[in-house]
């Protein structure tokens, strides 16, 4: 009798969160109807969401039942050999497969590995408030039932004079645009807090999708949590896509402007005398498709009109990307995946020890001090009871910059190292002892 009481309450239960995702659909479904008048839908992200939490409220019995898999986020193996094993392991295919590459692209600290870390539900890609955290092109793989994204964390767009007169590695200029090149659907994320920036599409980024007009791309703002006056955002949206989305034109209602407002285009004219100093040499790039009057004629572009969508959302909110999320497995087609549903990452263990230690060196050292360190993992071993203990060397050209990574009494080398061992612990799901030291390279 007990049982049969528990079964009902179970199939009662079960039924109302199917009554109640049926009613936030069509709840959405109204609000995006009446949106769509305007030739523009704005869904703001708690429809969506409220129908996601709904979906992991029901997962279980009722997902099994559907026939779906919850597979929990995967980990990065510590040892490389059993990473490059799992990397090279034949994908478990399901099914019917499908398949989407996302390539995360954007101006330098727009939050791009931020996003993809909280897609994949773990820290996997280093994140540093300074620019170029992210020093070269990573993976990852986010699977979940059928479907399986790969997202392409790409560097920020920069300039070969940057590049040179900053004396950064080439991986920041080359590797976002032969990403780009394999990408199902291009995502283009613009920090929507900075005010001056996101007054207009950065430049490099441009002239990619300018490149590249066959892969669809969707406007990202992230960091709207950030904007007080959320009107802003519509004349955000309205600048960067020069009013056009999906092939349709959007209509904006007009607002006061704030007072600063009216030094915008002062702002915008520094900026633009600045681009055109750098014009000559970087328009004189080989890689560059575009003749000299596409070039020209993209520097008094302010925006993109061939976005297929726009998302407003704040990168540190799960249920903000939960929406995008979604979107993505919406998007995915038919085809088969690429890499066993195991894989998080294709960087290797060292890499990834490695990536998070220059966050850290980035969050606490100041201005170009972490940019002029070199690591070297001296030792990476098991230990008796489980524990992973790491090595890392860490070598300094100049004595001051070596006195200020020790700190006083070495509390801010310690510091560093703690908060990473905290962060690799996560990542490779056990205790991680890391130990750091500090070199002077002769």
């Amino acid at each position: 009798m007990a049982l049969r009481a528990v079964a009902r309450f179970s199939r009662d239960s079960a039924f109302l969160s199917r009554r109640l995702v049926l009613a936030a659909r069509q709840e959405r479904n109204a609000a995006c109807s009446r949106g769509g008048r305007n030739g523009f839908i704005f869904t703001p992200a708690c429809f969506i969401t409220s129908e996601a939490f709904l979906n992991r409220l029901m997962k279980g019995d009722a997902a099994e039942a559907d026939g779906n898999i919850y597979r929990p986020p995967a980990s990065v193996p510590t040892d490389s050999g059993e990473h490059l094993s799992l990397l090279l392991r034949h994908p478990d295919q399901p099914e019917n497969p499908k398949v989407l590459k996302v390539a995360i692209t954007g101006a330098p600290n727009a939050g791009k590995s931020t996003l993809s870390n909280q897609l994949l539900g773990r820290k996997v890609f280093a994140v540093s408030k300074k620019v170029h955290t992210t020093r070269s092109r990573a993976l990852g793989v986010l699977t979940e039932n059928d479907t399986q994204i790969i997202l392409l964390d790409t560097p920020g767009f920069t300039t070969l004079s940057k590049v040179k007169r900053h004396q950064l590695e080439k991986s920041l200029l080359v590797d976002p645009w032969t990403t780009v090149k394999e990408a199902d659907l291009m995502v283009v994320l613009v920090d929507a807090g900075d005010r001056w920036m996101s007054s207009r599409l950065d430049f490099e980024v441009l002239k990619c999708l300018s490149e590249h007009p066959h892969i669809p791309a969707i406007l990202v703002l992230n960091k709207v949590d950030l904007v007080k006056a959320k009107d802003r955002l519509l004349d955000i949206t309205a600048q960067l896509t020069c009013g056009m989305v999906n092939g349709r034109r959007m209509r904006v209602r007009p607002v006061i402007k704030p007072p600063w407002a009216e030094k915008r285009p002062e702002r915008d004219s520094e900026l633009s005398l600045v681009k055109d100093k750098e014009a000559p040499e970087d328009s004189a790039e080989e890689n560059s498709v575009l003749s000299t009057e596409q070039l020209k004629a993209l520097r008094s572009q302010q925006g993109w009109p061939h976005f297929k969508d726009v998302f407003m959302l704040s990168s540190v909110d799960s249920e903000d990307v939960e929406t995008l999320k979604r979107y993505f497995i919406a998007a995915a087609k038919p085809g088969s995946w690429q890499y066993h549903s195991e894989v998080l990452t294709d960087q290797n263990p060292q890499d990834v020890c490695t990536n998070i230690i220059r966050e850290k060196l980035l969050d606490y050292l100041p201005l170009e001090v972490p940019y002029t360190l070199t690591q070297s993992v001296e030792f990476w071993q098991d230990g008796e009871n489980g524990e992973l203990n790491i090595s890392v060397k860490l070598y300094s050209k100049k004595d001051s910059h070596m006195k200020m990574v020790i700190g006083t009494a070495g509390q801010m080398v310690a510091r560093i190292a703690k908060e990473a061992s905290e962060d690799l612990s996560r990542i490779y799901l056990r205790e991680v002892k890391l130990k750091l030291t500090v070199k002077m390279r002769k």
